[in-house]
Formats: C-alpha cells, structure tokens, sequence
C-alpha cells in the first residue's frame, strides 16, 4: 500500500488514496519517516534488519545451502544469539531456504482425456461384506535408498490391504500388480467393485490376455471393475 500511495501520491493526493485503502495517512508518514531515519523504527525491526544482515552472510558463504537450522547453528558459534524460530521467520521473509536431499516429489496421479462411464460408488465408501467394495491408490514413500511408489488395494468392509506391490519406478502394471495380487489372495468374489482414481496409472487401456481379465471400465472421476 505504501508503495501504490508513493507511486500516485502526485496526482491524487495521500489523504485522498488512503481514504480509499485500509490504511491511516499516519501510518503512511511514520512509515516514510521509519524509511528515512531507521532508528524511529521498533526495536524488533531494527534487530531483524541487523539479523536479516547476518543471516544472508551467513546463507551466502556456505554456498546457499544451509537452512534455518544450519544457519541458527553458525549463528550461535559466531556468538550471534538468537532463537531458531526467528531465523527460521525471518530466512522465510527473504525468500531464503537450504538445499534438499533426493529426488523431488512426483505427482502420482495424471488425469487423461479418455471417456469415462458413471460412477458406481458416489463417494460412499462402505461395504456390508468382504469382497464387496476395494479401494486402491498410488503413493510414494521414503526409503534409505531414495523414494518407492507403492500401489495398494483394500478392502473396504475389512479395512485390510489384500493386495499391493513396490517399484523404483511409476508405471502402469504397477498398479495392475498389487491388482493381481488381491486377486490371487481373494479368488471367491462375486459382484464386486474395484474403485481407484483417475489416473492413467490406475487404469489399464486394453484387454490383458494374460493377466485373463476383460479391460476395466472406468468413470468420470474414478476407475471401477466389475466381477
């Protein structure tokens, strides 16, 4: 706001503009005043602008790769003493942040434009017997050795997972592995309903001879096979 005011203070005047802004012209002045003589400002502001000064020091000569934590820490062994939570405050207000480990988070779900019949659940996730209602989905889960997608089926009556399978890498028979796999474990079924998103992933797009099953169906938010 006060650089819109210092932008049309010429042509429209400071009452005028702040008439119109939820801000007082006293609270324009004192801030332009704080502006042009920083020691009118709070004592926290004028201690932040010094720490903002050593925190980005510090964030610059270790290669922009610290974070608050490691900043807080060299601060601390400098002798400059403060609290974790005020750098951590004042690295966010700078844009300041540290180098991350591993892969960068891949999203699991990629919707396409392929038709899709009705929905056969409505979002009503109950079921009165086993093998009546599954449920499945894709996640990633962090590991020693980096991040593995996990595909997994439940059973919505047992709340048990009948069937699941892990990879290094998102593909589609993942998801029709943990598939076949309830399967194999739940060979009496009759009538029921396999629903997961909409993800490509989720959903095979031709007849698996192999696996012996038809192609599944899938509707506009959700996939469902039909026993």
């Amino acid at each position: 706001m006060v650089a819109f005011i210092d932008a049309h203070r010429d042509s429209d005047g400071v009452e005028s503009i702040c008439a119109q802004l939820p801000i007082a012209p006293s609270t324009y002045y004192a801030h332009k005043a704080q502006q042009r003589d920083p020691a009118r400002r709070s004592l926290r502001a004028q201690h932040d602008a010094t720490l903002c000064v050593e925190i980005r020091r510090v964030w610059e000569t270790h290669f922009r790769v610290y974070g608050a934590d490691k900043v807080w820490r060299q601060l601390g062994r400098e002798g400059i003493h403060v609290a974790r939570c005020t750098v951590e405050r004042l690295m966010r207000r700078m844009g300041l942040r540290g180098a991350t480990r591993g892969r960068a988070f891949t999203i699991t779900t990629r919707a396409d434009d392929a038709a899709r019949p009705a929905d056969l659940v409505q979002r009503s996730f109950t079921a009165t017997r086993p093998n009546q209602l599954w449920v499945a989905d894709l996640t990633y889960v962090a590991t020693w050795r980096g991040f593995v997608y996990v595909a997994f089926v439940i059973d919505v009556f047992a709340r048990r997972i009948v069937g699941w399978r892990v990879d290094t890498t998102l593909r589609s028979d993942l998801a029709l592995d943990a598939l076949e796999q309830a399967v194999c474990a739940r060979p009496e079924r009759y009538g029921f309903i396999h629903h997961s998103d909409h993800g490509a992933q989720c959903r095979p797009t031709r007849n698996d001879e192999r696996r012996g099953w038809p192609c599944l169906a899938m509707d506009h938010d959700d996939h469902h096979l039909l026993a």
